[in-house]
């Protein structure tokens, strides 16, 4: 499918289903990706020029998100890509019925969070003097839809080995500083424990802490050298 601008079209026309485009004009590929609809999503965008070539592609996690939204992300992230590098005449060309009607107005924006993005992507379209956007079928859109996926792998992947998060541990003198100022002080703890028990305290062995002011103070003395990192599971006890 083809279009073209109308002779008298003013500058920033938005053009939707016109019998020839005009040469030479730039096509973008969009998609949008999410894994739980709502879940981690991703979009991705290829921008070619009049010749063919790939200008500018990217593929990008965003959070967690819809399908629908992320399709949205994808135009509006093509739009303005396209716009930055100068370019006048652009097609889109998408995979999602739903988004393509929307901005041909042939389907009413329901969504709330559609709305904001739909009137987002109007507005940018009559930056052009030329703008189309048209329906293709997934695999005609087999690029984007493979940027928008690997996004979601690599993000999947760096969560997957990212380290588990430390917690802050209060040292002896901290414990005492803070029971001292509290309103209902807890129950007297010996803070001088022998050098075997603070040895078997770091080893393994159950220890009790307070949680206070977004750290957990331990309640027996810890053999531990400074900056010295350790693993803790966390269990709570009925006991305070």
């Amino acid at each position: 499918m083809t279009y073209a601008p109308r002779p008298h079209a003013p500058q920033g026309q938005r053009l939707f289903g016109d019998p020839e485009r005009p040469a030479p004009a730039h096509v973008a590929y969009v998609d949008g990706a999410s894994r739980g609809n709502p879940g981690p999503a991703a979009y991705a965008v290829v921008v070619r020029g009049p010749d063919g070539q790939t200008q500018f592609e990217i593929g990008k996690y965003f959070g967690r998100a819809t399908n629908n939204v992320a399709e949205y992300y994808a135009l509006i992230t093509a739009l303005d890509a396209a716009q930055s590098r100068g370019v006048k005449r652009l097609l889109v060309r998408s995979d999602s019925e739903l988004l393509v009607r929307q901005m041909q107005g042939r389907y009413k924006v329901k969504s709330a969070d559609l709305r904001p993005l739909h009137e987002r992507a109007q507005k940018l379209t009559r930056g052009f003097d030329y703008f189309a956007i048209e329906h293709v079928p997934r695999e005609q859109n087999s690029e984007a839809d493979a940027l928008a996926n690997r996004a979601l792998d690599d993000t999947s992947r760096s969560r997957r080995d990212a380290p588990s998060p430390t917690i802050p541990v209060a040292t002896p003198r901290e414990v005492r500083e803070s029971t001292a100022v509290s309103a209902t002080p807890p129950a007297r703890v010996d803070h001088s424990p022998s050098p075997a028990a603070a040895s078997k305290a770091t080893n393994g062995a159950t220890i009790r802490a307070r949680y206070s002011a977004g750290a957990l103070h331990p309640l027996q003395a810890l053999d531990l050298d400074e900056g010295e990192i350790v693993e803790i599971a966390i269990t709570k006890s009925s006991l305070r």
